[in-house]
């Protein structure tokens, strides 16, 4: 590249004015002088200006062309349109010239190198992780272990705790401090484990959490004694509800995004979809409550980012149709009944799952939904019975009951009871009867709204279940606490025997329902002249094992 230094001057090229131009020439610039040509070499090509052709490398003696690489091919094609130009009017000249110096004196460009964030040291990989908030840390440390043993470091994480501990009206003052926290910091850094304050900052925010979701569990509705700000609280937490289910391989399968129903004292889930895996090769189905692991209440809570799960319920799926107690069927489904509170949803022609309902009860709900742990279900603490030596029948009386009947959609029945009683000569068979609604007695008979039966719905096809409905129990003791609670699906069932009363001609359809704290035992009489139900008689039976556990009796 000896002619490049000569290029940076004056080089100009222009081309003879054509005959048909009378203007006369420009005065000529001077020009590069030509290389002389080596032995052997051919000649320019005709039509080429001297000055041009000096540049052209010349040709071996052989006539044979070198072979060129990838850049001095593309050098050798801007040289054959620069000769095209060079060839035409003087216009083009300065486009040439400039063509020219833009070949010859333009450094070329290498690519750069292609920089993998896995092979930057770690120093610099730490620092980077400094800027990350708890979320992000956590998400990076499932990357490989190396992120995993970094994205622990003790230095971030008690920087983020550091942090958490003071609000931020007072980050002045933490400023003006930093030179008296710097030795505790080193000191802290050191002195423990990789992880200790990951443990730490965790431990505070989801205790904090928890704390403040609870307050919100305090505020009782004074007419059904139960929290009466569960939406707010769900909000509050991010709180969902999902279903995981198992087959006999061990392959899990989640079910997430249900549709939700909230009523005065229970909420219905219900989950439906159209890649339920296949029902015989289920083994159980369980059903969790899950929260953020790290709320954050300035912005929604993100599904891919680390949650907890907490256990509410397991149940069995092995052989369910022929182990399950079946509730109703439409043309499409047949509904079956798993304790606590579930409802599985099959189609007739398939054998296959269409829908899964939960209906879960507000009583502790939070706390099922919440405080456990992904294996172990949480379980609340015993009660704590106050002793009466003056009462002879203390915990026989003063019961206060608050009955729901819903179809999921419609609510059929809302009523509530007071002053409930037993006496001791009704104990029978470990059981307290208390007597709600009395046959003879028909000024408490009670009206059902419409006719009864579950509501259901898939992503194509809706139905009712008819002759069925889910019953929402609140049972309080006398001081106001729920003393037994529950929800779940109840069917019913043509009685053989006559109403015998006179005010009401029709068929009588039972209801009952159990399990290990009490039993329920429901009569309806159906009039077919208003077309509806009444309620003629409703009797509890509470296991005396739950009083005594409850009241610290002896009955």
């Amino acid at each position: 590249m000896a002619a490049a230094p000569a290029l940076s001057g004056a080089l100009t090229l222009r081309a003879s004015p054509g005959p048909h131009t009378g203007a006369p020439a420009p005065p000529s610039e001077p020009a590069l002088p030509a290389a002389p040509p080596s032995a052997g070499a051919a000649p320019p090509p005709r039509g080429v200006p001297r000055a041009e052709a000096a540049l052209v490398p010349s040709l071996p003696a052989g006539g044979a062309r070198p072979r060129l690489s990838r850049g001095g091919a593309a050098m050798a094609a801007g040289r054959g349109r620069l000769r095209t130009l060079a060839a035409m009017p003087e216009d083009c000249s300065e486009t040439v010239n400039a063509g020219i110096k833009s070949l010859y004196l333009t450094p070329s460009i290498k690519p750069k190198p292609n920089v993998c964030i896995e092979s930057m040291p770690s120093e610099i990989l730490l620092k980077v992780f400094s800027y990350l908030d708890a979320v992000s840390l956590l998400a990076v440390g499932c990357v490989n272990m190396r992120f995993y043993d970094l994205a622990n470091d003790n230095g971030i994480w008690l920087k983020l705790y550091s942090s958490s501990l003071h609000p931020k009206w007072t980050i002045r003052k933490m400023k003006s401090k930093q030179t008296e926290t710097v030795s505790l910091g080193c000191a802290a850094v050191h002195d423990k484990k990789p992880g200790y304050w990951k443990k730490e900052y965790i431990f505070k925010q989801t205790s904090a959490f928890k704390a403040r979701v609870m307050r919100l569990v305090k505020f009782l509705d004074p007419y059904t004694g139960l929290p009466c700000k569960n939406k707010e609280a769900m909000k509050v937490s991010g709180l969902r509800w999902i279903i995981v289910l198992k087959d006999k391989n061990g392959k899990e399968y989640v079910v997430e995004k249900p549709n939700l129903s909230f009523k005065d004292t229970s909420v219905t889930i219900l989950w439906y979809g159209t890649d339920w895996p296949c029902l015989d090769i289920l083994s159980t189905l369980k059903l969790f409550g899950v929260t953020p692991l790290l709320p954050d209440q300035s912005r929604p809570p993100n599904k891919n980012g680390p949650r907890r799960f907490s256990l509410i319920a397991e149940y069995h799926l092995a052989y369910l149709t022929e182990s399950s107690v079946a509730i109703g069927a439409d043309e499409l489904v047949q509904l079956f009944s798993l304790s606590p509170g579930l409802l599985v949803g099959i189609w007739k022609e398939k054998n296959e799952i269409a829908f899964v309902m939960a209906n879960l009860h507000y009583n502790q709900l939070l706390e099922r939904s919440i405080l456990g742990s992904a294996t172990v279900q949480y379980v609340p603490p015993p009660n704590k019975p106050l002793l009466d030596d003056t009462d002879s029948e203390y915990g026989l009386h003063d019961y206060t009951l608050h009955l729901d009947l819903h179809g999921r959609n419609c609510m059929y029945l809302c009523g509530s009871f007071k002053y409930l009683f037993c006496r001791k000569r009704d104990i029978e068979n470990g059981f307290l009867r208390l007597r709600v609604v009395n046959l003879q007695d028909n000024r408490k008979h009670l009206p059902v709204i419409g006719t009864l039966g579950i509501c259901w719905e898939t992503d194509v096809f809706k139905g009712n279940v008819k002759d069925c409905f889910v019953m929402d129990l609140t049972l309080l003791d006398e001081t106001g606490k729920p003393f037994w609670c529950f929800s779940a699906p109840v069917r019913m069932e043509l009685s053989t025997k006559s109403s015998g009363l006179y005010d009401y001609m029709g068929h009588i359809y039972t209801a009952d329902y159990s399990d290990a704290e009490g039993k329920v035992c429901l009569e309806f009489v159906w009039l077919e002249e208003t077309k509806e139900y009444i309620v003629v008689s409703l009797v509890l039976y509470v296991s005396t094992k739950k009083v005594n556990s409850w009241y610290g009796t002896n009955y």
